[in-house]
């Protein structure tokens, strides 16, 4: 059955999938969403017996149906390949009585690789099937793995430019080094004085320049989103859920149609959402469980049913969560309002006016399978301190948030059914602060003999995209004001 996408923030002009996917937002500045979320039409038993590339085409199928069977399974053998460390591409791994699911196997160590690998070959397929002759030019705001991510896979692919703005002072030296040691000749990196939020912003405020849009149209150049704001970013992070269950499956961890609960660190909610999507097409999920950084406004929210970004903003150890703008709840928002684009358009009018919206009593209600709690920066390092001392497993800053809070829930609720943890980055992409954490004698360590040494103690490869950039030399170095972002873009164009 054929699924439409509208927006988040208004009637009519519903799109196919490939045009949400090159618009990225719509252009009343919402989200796109399906017309309905579809059901699994494969058995969970059918599932467990297929590969991770299976899995994705039998899930990604059902929500892009204008892809032909040809064009979606090109899309998910170039997406899933030998960039990847493991055949596997996510694997489980069990450690003190919960399973993660490791996200962080391909190019940039982080789970945003999981559809940031794929996007790309979406997106031109998509520019082909809707006869685009322009330049796609992918604008993106990170709070540090997205964009090393999205460059990695838009890297001189043909048709396409990218520009990825950052905090300059609000990501991991790390992450930071990935981006801008980063080749191809159509990619752009830029650090803005500033925080994720002014950076999530301006990119949203020039994605809505409608003068801007029809300059670029004349030069040969249109705007889309490698963010998770795209639809083709959300779709293949629900696979790896299905792919999660129907792997406890096949081990006999699970039961057929045993319930799980899934814990997952955010700050955006578009790693959750995904999660809720695969519930919400039959896959036997119970909790979905909300793990917040100090920048709690997602606890907040599923505590108090009001979202509230007036606070101050907490620089932390999970960087890729230091968010206030949680721009993927929209999604949820708009749903529990009934898929009502006018109450969900008030509240982010609410938000952007106020800074914070509260939903109704009965909107609260439809909230039932969410659990929201946070983590301090201290209970986050002793996290990593005790599941280290107890198991030898190693895990960085962001899983370790989300094994805290489901400590919590777990504390809260007696509630022991099996749990998986979304393991969403390497613990080499954030050395410093994992290795303090297991204990602080290794502080005077530069920043490279932190990696040998994590590699020592965990006994794990040091994973290649932390061996390509020890030497690597930077070669984007722009650093602007987020006032000037716009004219950024166009001197980078060249317009």
């Amino acid at each position: 059955m054929e699924i439409l996408y509208n927006s988040t923030r208004s009637k009519g002009n519903p799109v196919k999938a490939s045009q949400a996917i090159l618009k990225g937002l719509a252009d009343d500045g919402g989200l796109f969403v399906p017309d309905h979320i579809p059901a699994l039409d494969k058995s969970l038993e059918e599932l467990s017996h297929m590969s991770y590339g299976q899995v994705a085409y039998e899930v990604m199928k059902l929500y892009l149906t204008d892809f032909t069977e040809e064009e979606l399974k090109n899309c998910i053998a170039k997406a899933y390949d030998s960039k990847f460390d493991t055949e596997v591409i996510a694997p489980l791994v069990e450690a003190d009585g919960a399973y993660y699911l490791e996200l962080f196997h391909g190019s940039t160590i982080a789970f945003k690789d999981m559809a940031l690998s794929i996007l790309p070959h979406l997106l031109t397929t998509s520019a082909k099937k809707n006869q685009i002759r322009n330049e796609i030019v992918i604008l993106t705001a990170t709070s540090g793995d997205t964009g090393k991510a999205a460059l990695a896979g838009f890297a001189d692919v043909e048709g396409t430019r990218i520009v990825v703005f950052y905090p300059k002072n609000g990501v991991s030296p790390i992450q930071e080094k990935q981006m801008v040691t980063q080749k191809g000749d159509n990619t752009y990196v830029v650090g803005i004085h500033g925080n994720f939020d002014d950076a999530q912003t301006g990119v949203k405020q020039i994605f809505g320049d409608k003068e801007l849009a029809a300059y670029m149209n004349e030069k040969g150049f249109q705007f889309s989103s490698a963010n998770s704001i795209n639809i083709g970013r959300l779709v293949p992070q629900i696979v790896y859920y299905v792919y999660a269950y129907v792997k406890l499956l096949e081990e006999d961890k699970v039961q057929s149609g045993e319930k799980i609960n899934v814990v997952v660190p955010t700050g955006n909610f578009g790693n959750i959402l995904a999660a809720f999507y695969a519930k919400q097409m039959g896959l036997p999920i119970d909790k979905l469980i909300c793990a917040s950084n100090e920048n709690k406004v997602l606890f907040d929210f599923f505590t108090s049913g009001t979202y509230d970004r007036n606070r101050e903003f907490v620089l932390t150890s999970s960087p890729s969560m230091d968010i206030l703008i949680s721009s993927n709840l929209e999604r949820l928002i708009y749903r529990i309002a009934g898929n009502d684009p006018v109450k969900n358009q008030d509240m982010m009018n609410a938000l952007k006016t106020a800074g914070k919206y509260s939903i109704t009593e009965e909107m609260k209600s439809e909230l039932s399978d969410f659990y929201g709690n946070y983590a301090s920066e201290e209970e986050t390092a002793q996290t990593i301190h005790e599941l280290y001392d107890k198991t030898g497993y190693v895990i960085d800053t962001h899983t370790a948030v989300a094994s805290c809070v489901y400590k919590k829930y777990k504390k809260d609720t007696g509630d022991e059914r099996t749990a998986v943890i979304a393991s969403t980055a390497s613990p080499y992409k954030f050395t410093r602060s994992v290795m303090n954490a297991i204990d602080s004698k290794y502080d005077h360590m530069g920043d490279f003999e932190l990696v040998d040494k994590l590699s020592e103690i965990s006994g794990t490869a040091v994973p290649k995209a932390i061996e390509e950039i020890r030497t690597a030399p930077v070669l984007h170095d722009h650093v602007c004001e987020k006032s000037e972002m716009k004219q950024t873009v166009m001197d980078f164009l060249g317009i």
